[in-house]
C-alpha cells in the first residue's frame, strides 16, 4: 500500500482497459505513476487471462464494484480507456461505486438513447461479427507456433501501425500475449470471441443504465474527458465538451495522439492521472 504522507489517507486508482486489450495495456501507465498512489488493472470478462464471461451485458461494468470491494477501497478513482471509459461512467452512474472522481480516455457514448439502440443492433448482423474476426482476429483458435508467429508479428509491426505507433514493441508483445489463452486440444484462443462482443454490445434498451450521452446526467464527482487529436472522437470534439459543460467538476484535456493512448503516450497519461489523484486529495483536505 502506497500512503499520502501530506494528508495521512490512502489514494487508490483502477485502470481500466478497452475491448480487445488486458491489464497489461496499463504496464507503462503504472511504471510511471510511482508512489503517486496504489493503481491496479484487471483483466474484463472475456479479455486477457479471466477465466469468467459475460452472460449478461452489463456484468462487465458491474464487476467494477466487486473489485473495489474485494480490494477493501473506498471512493478510487476510476480511469477506464475506451470501452473501459464507459464502463468507469456506467458503474458511477449506476451507484454501485462512489468514485473520488473518474477519468474517460476516448471513451465517451454521445449518442441519445433511441440511436444508440439503433446502432447496436448492428453488431448482431454476420457481417459485423465477420469484420471483428478479419480486423481483431477475434476469437481465432491458432497452434501455439503460429500464435506465437503473430505476436512477434505484431511487435515488429508497432511503429508502422497507426493505431499503436509510438508503444513500445516489448509492451505490445505482451498484450497480444496474453490475449491468447490454451484450449484443451492444444490450441490458443484468441479473447474476445466475437460471442462476448455481442453480448456486451446489447444491453436491455428499458434498463436505467445505456451506453448513450444520458449515462453523464447522474454523475456528479469529478470527471476528465481525455480527448486524443486523432482518436475515435476527434471529429465530435464539440459533443464533447457539451458533455463537459454539462455539469460542474468537468474537465477536457485533448492531447497530441492516437487512440491508444495507455501504449502510445503512458507518460502523459500518468500525469494526467497524478493531476487528479492531487485534486482528490486537496478536495478532502
Amino acid at each position: 500500500m502506497v500512503w499520502c504522507s501530506r494528508i495521512g489517507q490512502r489514494r487508490y486508482t483502477t485502470l481500466v482497459h478497452g475491448t480487445g486489450h488486458n491489464c497489461a495495456a496499463w504496464a507503462d501507465v503504472a511504471s510511471h505513476l510511482g508512489t503517486h498512489c496504489h493503481a491496479v488493472a484487471f483483466d474484463l470478462r472475456g479479455h486477457g487471462y479471466s477465466e469468467a464471461g459475460s452472460r449478461t451485458a452489463e456484468q462487465y461494468w458491474r464487476d467494477l464494484a466487486d473489485v473495489a470491494a474485494s480490494l477493501g477501497w473506498e471512493r478510487p478513482i476510476l480511469v477506464g480507456h475506451s470501452t473501459g471509459g464507459y464502463a468507469v461512467s456506467a458503474a458511477t452512474a449506476a451507484g454501485i461505486v462512489t468514485p473520488a472522481a473518474i477519468a474517460v480516455i476516448d471513451g465517451v457514448v454521445l449518442e441519445d438513447r433511441a440511436t444508440a439502440i439503433h446502432d447496436n443492433a448492428h453488431w448482431h448482423k454476420p457481417e459485423a461479427a465477420q469484420r471483428l474476426r478479419e480486423i481483431y482476429l477475434y476469437g481465432w483458435r491458432v497452434d501455439r507456433h503460429d500464435m506465437l508467429d503473430y505476436v512477434e508479428q505484431c511487435a515488429r509491426e508497432t511503429d508502422t501501425d497507426g493505431f499503436n505507433a509510438g508503444a513500445r514493441p516489448e509492451l505490445m508483445r505482451q498484450v497480444i500475449r496474453r490475449c491468447f489463452t490454451s484450449c484443451a486440444d492444444g490450441q490458443y484462443l484468441r479473447r474476445p470471441t466475437v460471442e462476448e462482443i455481442t453480448m456486451t454490445t446489447a444491453p436491455d434498451p428499458d434498463a436505467v443504465v445505456y451506453p448513450s450521452v444520458d449515462v453523464y446526467e447522474p454523475i456528479e464527482c469529478p470527471m476528465t474527458i481525455v480527448l486524443p487529436s486523432d482518436g475515435f472522437y476527434a471529429r465530435r470534439a464539440d459533443e464533447v465538451r457539451s458533455v463537459v459543460q454539462s455539469s460542474q467538476g468537468r474537465r477536457l484535456i485533448e492531447i497530441d495522439a492516437g487512440h491508444n493512448v495507455p501504449m502510445t503516450r503512458p507518460a502523459e497519461l500518468a500525469t494526467i492521472i497524478i493531476d487528479l489523484v492531487r485534486q482528490t486529495h486537496t478536495d478532502v483536505e
